[in-house]
């Protein structure tokens, strides 16, 4: 047997004994790879899926992936970070140093490639480019326990939603047609610095608490039961408490909804759905009653409190249902294929549309959708069965060796 041959062999093994044990010997709980996973197949919903305006079961499906999808994705981007910097422990000495170079590397490849997609023309608002900003900036906060990560997540979630609003809208009356200029826009069709601070899709502003919240979970032991119930119901209650507290707020607070509706985009649905959907829109004018909406994208706290709460719930759940049941981790195993190499899967959608043609995200049929899951669910299921890690995966694993050279 030749020694290419062996590698595989082993690798064969090895990602075959994560889906038949507990928490992986490789330090990632499968349960952590399916939730990613179904974060990657909502993605792929929100873009290539059925307007939710046509209602019934699948216009549901669709609605319920906007927003949330990418918010369990940035969550689980908390996780990332601690299985890198060291889970149980914080990696300290030398190895500290390495896996904080390690996350840095990731970061800029993150933020250099999501850059380039976007720049590409896709109708896509790539993620990528956030994401290496968020590992950024809540890299120093690698060493905090789960208490204390917990406290800044809360403290961030109440604070930096209403800085966001102030930021944007001064923002809005400084350059022309209401964006920033010079250097601050750079480069002026990618995700520039102001966009990925305050302005774009998935500004770090809003979207840092998510990431925090995922690294105070990871630090948690999440093979407890105990601590498996106190999530699930700490979940919920986020939850509840977000959609909760919007569904309340636009209903007793005279004229909010009537304002939002005034200052949005038309999406054809009612201003009162605010509290959990993006049918009304987005805001396009200046008022403070978006401060009451949980809808997607409205990165108000409310939002982010819901969205953090269904992360954890659906977390959870799946931890505890990998670990339950050998049965259904086989199931789970081609979904967790995809989690395991969730880069790659990102990217292949992007690619992929292009590749087709596809330029309109107003709604597609539904077996585009479904093709484009069952295409990278097959390929992920096959490359796993020869390699630990997904083809970008192991490029960005080869790109972070220059962090070995850290003394």
């Amino acid at each position: 047997m030749t020694q290419n041959a062996a590698g595989a062999q082993l690798a064969a093994r090895t990602a075959t004994e994560a889906f038949t044990t507990a928490p992986s010997a490789l330090g990632r709980l499968i349960g952590v790879d399916l939730a990613r996973g179904l974060a990657v197949f909502g993605m792929y919903a929100a873009h290539l899926g059925p307007d939710p305006s046509e209602g019934g079961t699948t216009g549901f499906l669709m609605e319920l992936s906007h927003g949330r999808s990418s918010a369990l994705f940035a969550f689980l981007a908390g996780f990332s970070i601690v299985l890198i910097t060291g889970r149980r422990a914080p990696k300290t000495g030398r190895a500290g140093r390495q896996a904080v170079a390690k996350v840095v590397i990731r970061a800029v490849i993150l933020v250099g490639l999501g850059t380039a997609l976007t720049m590409s023309g896709t109708p896509v608002e790539v993620i990528l480019a956030f994401y290496g900003l968020y590992f950024l900036l809540v890299l120093p906060l690698y060493r905090l326990g789960a208490r204390p990560l917990a406290i800044i997540a809360a403290s961030t979630v109440v604070i930096l939603p209403q800085v966001l609003y102030v930021v944007q809208r001064a923002l809005d009356s400084g350059g022309a047609d209401g964006d920033p200029g010079g250097i601050w826009a750079w480069p002026a069709d990618a995700d520039g610095i102001v966009s990925l601070l305050f302005t774009g899709s998935y500004p770090a502003l809003a979207w840092i608490p998510f990431v925090i919240a995922g690294m105070a979970v990871a630090r948690l032991d999440l093979a407890s039961t105990t601590v498996r119930i106190r999530l699930a119901v700490t979940g919920g209650a986020l939850a509840v408490l977000g959609y909760g507290g919007s569904w309340l707020a636009l209903h007793l607070v005279h004229g909010a909804a009537a304002a939002i509706g005034a200052a949005s985009q038309d999406g054809g649905g009612s201003p009162l759905s605010a509290w959990w959907s993006d049918s009304v829109g987005y805001p396009t004018g200046d008022t403070p009653a978006w401060l009451l909406a949980a809808s997607p994208h409205s990165e108000t706290t409310l939002s982010v409190v819901a969205s953090t709460g269904v992360a954890i719930v659906v977390l959870t759940a799946c931890i505890a249902a990998t670990d339950a049941s050998p049965r259904f981790r086989g199931l789970a195993r081609p979904v967790a294929a995809v989690g395991a190499m969730s880069l790659t899967a990102y990217v292949f959608h992007i690619i992929g549309m292009q590749v087709l043609g596809i330029d309109d995200l107003s709604g597609l049929p539904l077996h585009v959708l479904l093709g484009f899951i069952a295409a990278m669910t097959v390929f992920a299921t096959l490359w796993s069965r020869s390699f630990r890690r997904g083809p970008l995966e192991w490029l960005l694993g080869r790109a972070t060796k220059f962090a070995e050279r850290v003394r």
